[in-house]
């Protein structure tokens, strides 16, 4: 009887942790449907094939849907980002203020460093409202 190779090693979500730490953002391309992943999983969430590869992202996205969060530490964004190639990520855009962060606006990935590196966003060359 063959084994799932799926479950041989580390998981998705271990394997996308460990990408982001190599400071490399990595998403899931289906082969079969050629649909974009994430988050990480070991199916296609469009056709369930297990058939997922890893392909570099170049991070460039645009706004798809904004909040502002207020705080008494301060206010910020939390952002639906739709990257280029058909990913949708949830994040929030920096190096600008909250409330100036718009839908449409071009955004581009930079990852957080840290025991457990995280992706933001910042407005795309060109692109500061």
């Amino acid at each position: 009887m063959a084994t799932d190779t799926r479950f041989d090693g580390p998981g998705p979500d271990a394997q996308y942790l460990q990408a982001l730490q190599e400071r490399r953002l990595m998403l899931q391309h289906c082969e079969d449907c050629a649909a974009v992943r994430f988050p990480p999983a070991l199916v296609c969430r469009a056709c369930g094939s297990p058939r997922l590869q890893w392909r570099a992202s170049p991070g460039l996205g645009s706004v798809y849907s904004l909040t502002t969060v207020r705080d008494r530490a301060g206010d910020y964004n939390v952002a639906l980002v739709d990257l280029e190639g058909g990913a949708r990520m949830m994040s929030r855009v920096e190096d600008v203020a909250p409330d100036a962060v718009r839908i449409g606006q071009r955004v581009r990935a930079r990852i957080v460093a840290g025991e457990e590196p995280f992706v933001v966003f910042a407005p795309a060359e060109g692109d500061a409202p």
